[in-house]
């Protein structure tokens, strides 16, 4: 072998990224009247073969119903989907210090989030912030994160206002998720009770929000938009609609950060009647496949993505062999999916076939009282 074919090899092997044989997996939870959890649970993951092992509680905290990891894998954030913190109208958003080699967590800190029952966080891709959406308070807000991973006081708040044609569910503003553009320049936020995706710009020196122009894509009049992906390439955005139980496709304009609709499709199946509502969307890392949960139904919808369009075809609708699938999580290794199923007390984990992106069930269940969002951190 000539010299410039080792050398060659040698490059290849250090630029080659290290996949970590072992993660952390959180489970946050609702911890009501009617739950027996207690907070967030822990997990051991092992993503070549998707063996799964209990950590136990690894946080006592009150509905740790959504969570988010900062980039540096040292922290933890987590929303307190409550109405009423120290006395005010507001829930609170908690930051954990992360034990690498145990996994336990450990509180830094507690703020208001802002607004009652926040529901959705997020951190910025700089590491700098926590962005929180408070879903009953209609409001998003940013917080600084301090050197230690502590966060600090609010740096910006946005009070949505105005209502849909649903009168249960749209008398007012409902911020549902916030995230974050590819390039970290806008925070796109759905708001249930308005229709509306609306895009802010995101000042990430200052942790600023400011109102785009055009300052929002509409959704169709009773849609109630829940939670917003970006496609892999950054050129499309989906948004899943709460009570349509439909799927909205957007063409992303990056440099000026407008969504241009393409698509709107139904995630459910033709001859269903019943009740349902629509929960989370996640794109498989390949771009190729897009899946969606249904709450009534009670299933994962599979959608192929069309590289070139950004539209969406269905391929399949699979049960989640549980009750209220509220939050599902690609695992990394892309090989696995774990669904919470709420009302069943459950994460059941899915295999993910790497051609077809369809999924099935691995016969691992997990029991833990009302499951809500499912994370992954590398294991030290």
């Amino acid at each position: 072998m000539s010299f410039a074919l080792v050398l060659g090899a040698f490059c290849l092997a250090i630029a080659a990224p290290v996949t970590p044989t072992s993660y952390f997996m959180y489970v946050g939870t609702y911890t009501n009247t009617d739950s027996t959890s207690k907070g967030i649970y822990g997990y051991r993951f092992n993503p070549r073969n998707g063996e799964v092992k209990s950590i136990g509680l690894v946080a006592e905290t009150p509905n740790p119903s959504f969570l988010a990891v900062h980039p540096n894998h040292r922290f933890l954030y987590a929303v307190n989907e409550v109405g009423d913190y120290q006395g005010g109208k507001s829930g609170s958003v908690s930051a954990f210090a992360i034990d690498r080699a145990s996994g336990k967590l450990k509180l830094l800190n507690q703020v208001a989030s802002g607004g009652a029952d926040p529901c959705h966080l997020t951190v910025d891709k700089t590491g700098k912030y926590v962005l929180v959406a408070n879903y009953t308070g209609g409001s998003i807000a940013a917080f600084p994160i301090l050197d230690d991973g502590r966060l600090g006081e609010r740096s910006a708040f946005v009070q949505h206002s105005g209502h849909g044609p649903n009168p249960q569910r749209q008398e007012g503003p409902h911020a549902h998720s916030i995230d974050l553009s590819p390039d970290n320049r806008f925070a796109i936020a759905d708001d249930l009770g308005l229709d509306q995706t609306l895009v802010y710009k995101f000042d990430s020196a200052r942790g600023s929000l400011a109102a785009n122009d055009p300052p929002f894509a509409k959704a169709a009049p009773g849609a109630g938009p829940r939670h917003f992906t970006f496609s892999p390439s950054g050129k499309f955005g989906y948004v899943v609609d709460e009570l349509s139980s439909t799927v909205s496709a957007f063409s992303y304009d990056a440099e000026a950060g407008r969504l241009h609709p393409l698509q709107t499709i139904s995630t459910l199946p033709p001859v269903f009647s019943g009740e349902n509502t629509d929960a989370e969307i996640e794109i498989h890392p390949s771009g190729k496949f897009l899946y969606a949960s249904n709450r009534g139904h009670d299933s994962i919808t599979e959608f192929s993505i069309h590289p070139i369009q950004g539209t969406l075809t269905l391929v399949a609708i699979t049960s989640t062999k549980g009750l209220v699938p509220r939050q599902f999580e690609i695992a990394p290794g892309a090989s696995f999916l774990f669904v919470g199923n709420e009302k069943s007390d459950e994460v059941v984990q899915f295999r993910i076939d790497a051609k077809t992106g369809q999924l099935t069930p691995s016969g691992k269940v997990l029991e833990i009282s009302q499951p809500a969002c499912v994370k992954f951190v590398p294991a030290g």
